[in-house]
């Protein structure tokens, strides 16, 4: 498009870089190493109402956008890009470059108002892209099916995955472990009705993830909790530290993850490294990440039959071996981080890859 040389990437990202989720770690991590790949980068913060921006806000992102040097290439978490007007990236003469960790409107608990809103904005926005980055191939299918994305125009950037022994277990109680923010989107309202009738059996419940994104969500499933009769057996410890998630992997005998969507979801790759049998949901690009033979695997929002899974592996010690021993060996063939980062600095530097 505007035929400038690359000589700085700028990487505008909205709200707290620290934050506790998969996109903001797949962020920081790209901070830190595109630079060992020729691409000289540098933090840009936006607003952190995205992806509802207010009038002032999107005033502010043209500001600091346009700060960047002239030549530079712009690259924009999607959080913030999917929800910026034309009439903004308009303003914007720099090289621009999306970076998707899944698709605004494909978020759980939209009113379909939003969801439409958000979807014409994306596809909108997505269309003055010069080049766009995505988490998995299923984001990419996505996006050319719904999207009009043009193939040749994405690169697919799967995040990487730290090395990690072999998780032990505890066996008595059989130890869950769920990890990921609470919000609509991940489902954990699902996973608890679906343990309701799996009382008799001796399991305790790890769910691992930020409680202040969706307040109204967490009193919920608190709720739902305490009404259950489970608060006993399933906790919500919030953020942790990595320490404190290490242990918690080691310790785990089952990783459920039952979303109802995910783009790539970078919380069973970890699982997979540390090797533990898996049962997660197929929304999104989840079906994929994971091998048959590492999960067993329920169509999102199926209550039913995430009970029955569960109760298939809580209850057949050589399920889970044999789950946990095809998890572990996927898990040594899983992306670093190095090739991460270099497929995204391909990207930037025009690069084949």
């Amino acid at each position: 498009m505007r035929g400038l040389s690359v000589t700085e990437t700028c990487f505008a990202i909205p709200g707290d870089i620290d934050s506790p989720t998969g996109g903001y770690g797949y962020d920081r991590r790209l901070l830190t190493m595109l630079p060992s790949f020729g691409v000289n980068v540098r933090h840009l913060e936006l607003p952190g109402t995205y992806p509802a921006p207010s009038q002032g806000d999107l005033a502010a992102t043209v500001d600091t956008l346009n700060s960047a040097p002239p030549n530079s290439t712009l690259l924009i978490d999607g959080l913030a890009y999917g929800a910026m007007p034309s009439s903004v990236i308009e303003k914007i003469n720099r090289r621009i470059i999306a970076l998707v960790h899944h698709p605004l409107a494909l978020e759980t608990g939209l009113s379909e108002r939003r969801r439409a809103e958000l979807e014409a904005s994306e596809r909108a926005a997505l269309a003055l892209a010069d080049k766009v980055v995505v988490t998995s191939p299923a984001t990419q299918r996505i996006l050319e099916a719904d999207y009009g994305v043009a193939k040749d125009r994405v690169t697919v950037a799967l995040p990487g995955t730290d090395p990690a022994l072999r998780a032990t277990g505890t066996g008595t109680p059989l130890q869950l472990l769920c990890v990921g923010t609470v919000t609509p989107r991940k489902a954990y309202d699902v996973l608890i009705e679906a343990l309701l009738p799996l009382k008799h059996l001796d399991w305790r419940v790890n769910i691992a993830g930020a409680l202040d994104r969706d307040r109204e969500t967490v009193a919920a499933l608190n709720a739902q909790i305490a009404a259950a009769k489970l608060e006993d057996r399933v906790s919500l410890p919030g953020v942790v530290v990595p320490a404190t998630l290490d242990r918690f992997y080691e310790s785990t005998d089952l990783f459920v993850m039952p979303s109802r969507f995910e783009g790539y979801g970078m919380a069973l790759a970890e699982a997979m490294a540390r090797g533990l049998p898996i049962i997660c949901s197929t929304g999104g690009a989840a079906a994929e990440t994971v091998p048959d033979g590492a999960a067993l695997k329920v169509p999102p929002g199926d209550v039913a039959a995430l009970t029955k899974a569960l109760e298939s592996a809580l209850t057949d010690k050589r399920l889970r071996v044999r789950l946990a021993d095809a998890s572990w060996e996927h898990g040594r063939s899983l992306p670093t981080w190095n090739e991460t980062a270099r497929r995204v600095a391909a990207a930037i530097l025009d690069i084949p890859t």
